[in-house]
């Protein structure tokens, strides 16, 4: 695995660890360095035998530390790297059964990933011996969203099959069951006794109590009657992202549109529309891609082109080149719109991105993967 030089990446006399910074101090850390984010390594797989086909980046997660940072590809393969380091770790292959959405757990080495063909199981897996601990088997549909348990290894799973079932890794039977009309996203609050449930087709965002997920939604998000005005086209389609931010006072809704929904976590209204000039990525709507989650013409599917940074302040988003960066703190004009905050350039396409939990650290993705931290110099 090569990691091409950047602007940044220069060598450095006692090795090629990268220079990255806990993100765990106060809110100010981040924001004094938020605008300063390059591009500082480009990482590109070695093992491709024809690179002007290269394979795309289906997902981005990293593990509890931070440390180590995990891709599921459209070539059937999972990639694991090590953050400090600067590193291509470790290659895992998922042939027979596919791979998407892959999610590190709690439980050391052990991940989980949604299925691209054979059938729509989960598969959970050890990856210091690719082996398999155990397959998760009851949807009926394509596997659109997984979303982990913040404090043990409980997960959700929602599929085009119009069910949400929630699963304990210790046991291949689901636990739960909900039944809803296209339950596309899933997201635990940070506390893990809140998750959400995304349903693009009613333009609506399902709140549960986690211990009582089989009652009725105690909240529920009117996304088309907030949303309409802003951007008609996507509040009953082309949603790609469903997160809470680390504080648990915001709710964002990506969608494949012009911008994303801001919502207040609590109260259920929209604080803005996150408006990207750069327009949307290549990627389909999470659930428009089929089993395979990719189109007949070779597009795939979102995992999410925005995400929140860990302080629950910012949000970055992709695009076909560079990275918007929205501080939610600001207020936004009077119809709610929110310009970027910070425009960090690069022209390489920002299809998949994911903010590392630990460190100064994001990570963006098309074809080739991309380390960014903030500018020492600037």
């Amino acid at each position: 695995m090569s990691a091409t030089p950047m602007d940044l990446d220069r060598p450095e006399r006692n090795g090629s660890a990268l220079n990255i910074s806990r993100s765990t101090a106060p809110t100010s850390n981040l924001s004094d360095v938020m605008s300063t984010f390059r591009p500082t390594k480009l990482l590109r797989r070695e093992d491709i035998k024809d690179p002007r086909q290269p394979p795309h980046v289906l997902s981005i997660d990293y593990n509890d530390d931070g440390e180590l940072l995990m891709t599921s590809a459209s070539d059937e393969t999972l990639q694991i790297y090590n953050i400090k380091e600067g590193r291509h770790d470790k290659s895992l292959v998922s042939k027979k059964y596919g791979v998407k959405l892959a999610k590190f757990t709690h439980t050391g080495s052990s991940i989980i990933y949604a299925s691209t063909k054979q059938n729509n199981a989960i598969r959970y897996l050890a990856t210091h011996d690719n082996s398999f601990i155990r397959y998760f088997e009851g949807h009926e549909g394509p596997v659109t969203s997984l979303a982990v348990h913040p404090g043990s290894d409980n997960f959700i799973s929602c599929s085009q099959d119009n069910t949400v079932r929630l699963w304990d890794t210790q046991t291949k039977n689901w636990q739960g069951q909900l039944l809803l009309r296209s339950p596309y996203l899933a997201a635990y609050d940070p506390s893990g006794t809140v998750f959400a449930v995304g349903c693009p087709s009613s333009g609506s965002i399902l709140l549960y109590d986690a211990r009582q997920y089989d009652r009725a939604p105690f909240a529920t998000v009117d996304v088309v009657d907030q949303g309409r005005p802003l951007d008609p086209a996507h509040v009953v389609r082309g949603w790609t992202k469903l997160e809470f931010s680390n504080d648990g006072k915001s709710l964002l809704l990506g969608t494949h549109g012009a911008g994303h929904f801001l919502f207040d976590a609590f109260e259920g209204t929209l604080k803005a529309y996150l408006h990207r000039p750069g327009g949307p990525t290549r990627r389909l709507a999470v659930g428009d891609g089929g089993m395979s989650g990719v189109s007949a013409s070779g597009e795939f599917e979102s995992s999410g082109d925005c995400c929140f940074a860990p302080d629950g302040r910012y949000v970055i988003s992709g695009a076909r080149q560079d990275v918007a960066v929205w501080d939610t703190l600001k207020a936004p004009s009077a119809d709610k719109i929110l310009e970027p905050t910070y425009t960090l350039q690069d022209k390489r396409e920002a299809a998949v991105v994911g903010f590392n939990p630990r460190f100064n650290f994001f990570a963006t993705a098309d074809t080739d993967l991309l380390f960014w931290l903030p500018d020492p110099h600037a």
